[in-house]
């Protein structure tokens, strides 16, 4: 199952309008992804379009998360969400 490790940027960490903005972003992937903190086994991973399964998650500014997906588009997909978190989607 591919993955990949983001680093949150956004200040706020994955709460409110960067949670909204990433969960959009992952339900709109050709593909169901997970989320969870670095560290976590993979059975506690949540799901990436859930607003708040993101909030429950906890990730604040600069913690590492993995991302989880398979099937058809998987590597695009996660390689798009990371891109996502690694951008302060609080700058505005």
């Amino acid at each position: 199952m591919p993955e990949r490790t983001a680093t949150v940027a956004s200040r706020s960490g994955l709460h409110a309008r960067p949670a909204a903005l990433f969960a959009e972003a992952a339900g709109e992937q050709p593909v169901d992804v997970t989320i969870a903190m670095q560290g976590q086994p993979e059975d506690e991973a949540m799901d990436a379009a859930s607003i708040l399964s993101l909030m429950t998650l906890g990730a604040a500014k600069g913690d590492v998360v993995v991302l989880r997906a398979e099937g058809d588009g998987a590597d695009a997909a996660l390689d798009a969400l990371v891109k996502l978190l690694e951008t302060d989607l609080d700058a505005e």
